[in-house]
């Protein structure tokens, strides 16, 4: 099969230095160059050999991310398939309803295939819309600063998607994406000059512009009439009695068999992403090290205060709950928006751990705290580095002086 730049480049005389055409050219060129090796290489000396490029980093991630999105959708169709056996319903409406039989699916809970694909059918319509509305703002920008189209949204409509719940209004799920990718990374110039992550600004915005519709409990499972809070929820009013109460095992909220976002609820996933990730050097394991210490840490010192609910969590269930293991490994661990320095990944990490526990303990109306606390340290970053720079400096000065 002939390759599309052989096919392309019969046409060059049609593209027009930063004409339209030349815009989708860039295009093809991207897609191109996923199955084939890009033809610029570096000939001359010096300079610096490295098998990874922009496009090996992500596509990296984005197999990293792949198992919390495989589980996350049996997660979704699980819990749905439960709540249709606790409520006593034949199935679900609408085209999802048409479309399962077809697919030779139903509602067992106990079938793996039918849970999966049920959830996949309320995956992909979410994916669909964020690669459309995002990918338009993507194409738009770089074709008016005439910049080459990279990869990097791949990674962020795949985090964005998974950090929603199932039954979020698709026109929503526009406006955050498009939020997210204009306001915090475009208007900043771009891949590479973003200081806070876009698919995390863009989550934010839906949490504080449509609260009703991205923080409530029916939001969780994707049954109409069905409520059912997070575990996070329940403990916030009733402890660690109300989880147990619930049924919930220690060991399914690490599988992730519990109600949550599309993707963000197994912790084993994440493992599996995070020893991907430090494996290939993408990720830091300083800054996960340091994230997991922030939140273990006052829990062992401050357990134990019967006036507060969630004080009398223990560690174990912290990192299991929520989308503490998923902003973690895969949030935190952005290296536009996380510190530069080896010693400020470690402040960097405690910092969102710290802000993590504090959010959930002592705000009682934001039980989760991961996403807000990734996004103040994004904030202070510069500052850390700044600071530990600064303090490096000094201790030579006083070395050699």
């Amino acid at each position: 099969m002939k390759s599309l730049r052989s096919l392309l480049n019969r046409a060059e005389p049609l593209f027009v230095p930063g004409g339209r055409l030349e815009r989708f050219h860039a295009i093809f060129e991207m897609v191109d160059t996923l199955f084939y090796s890009p033809p610029d290489v570096a000939r001359g000396s010096p300079h610096v050999r490295d098998a990874l490029d922009l496009k090996r980093v992500m596509i990296l991630v984005v197999f990293a991310v792949a198992p919390c999105a495989i589980v996350g959708m049996w997660n979704t169709g699980y819990q749905a398939n439960m709540a249709i056996a606790s409520m006593d319903l034949t199935g679900i409406d609408g085209w999802r309803g048409v479309l399962l039989p077809l697919l030779g699916a139903g509602y067992d809970p106990g079938s793996l295939y039918d849970c999966t694909v049920q959830g996949l059918l309320y995956f992909l319509p979410i994916y669909a819309v964020t690669m459309a509305a995002g990918g338009f703002w993507e194409i738009l920008f770089s074709g008016v600063r005439n910049h080459e189209i990279n990869e990097g949204f791949f990674v962020t409509s795949m985090l964005y998607t998974l950090i929603l719940p199932a039954t979020i209004p698709l026109w929503q799920v526009a406006i955050g994406i498009s939020f997210g990718v204009v306001i915090g990374k475009e208007v900043f110039g771009g891949t590479g000059k973003n200081f806070l992550n876009p698919a995390l600004v863009g989550r934010a915005f839906l949490y504080f512009a449509y609260p009703v519709q991205i923080s409530g409990d029916a939001v969780w499972t994707a049954i109409d009439g069905f409520s059912g809070a997070t575990a996070l929820g329940v403990s916030a009013s009733e402890g660690m009695q109300g989880i147990f109460a619930s049924g919930l095992t220690w060991t399914e909220a690490f599988i992730g068999q519990m109600q949550g976002s599309l993707g963000e609820t197994s912790a084993l996933a994440c493992l599996f992403g995070a020893a991907l990730l430090i494996f290939t050097r993408i990720a830091s394991w300083r800054i996960i090290a340091g994230v997991f210490a922030g939140l273990i840490v006052p829990c062992l010192i401050f357990s134990g205060d019967g006036s507060n609910p969630m004080m009398s969590m223990p560690w174990h269930w912290h990192i299991v709950l929520g989308g503490f293991a998923f902003g973690a490994v895969f949030m935190a661990t952005d290296p536009v928006s996380a510190t530069q320095t080896e010693t400020g990944k470690w402040i960097f990490g405690f910092l969102i751990g710290f802000m993590t526990w504090l959010i959930r303990v002592i705000n009682p109306a934001f039980p989760e705290g991961i996403m807000l606390a990734i996004l103040f340290a994004n904030i202070f970053a510069p500052v850390i580095d700044h600071f530990v720079i600064q303090a490096n400096i000094r201790r030579r000065l006083k070395r050699h002086a």
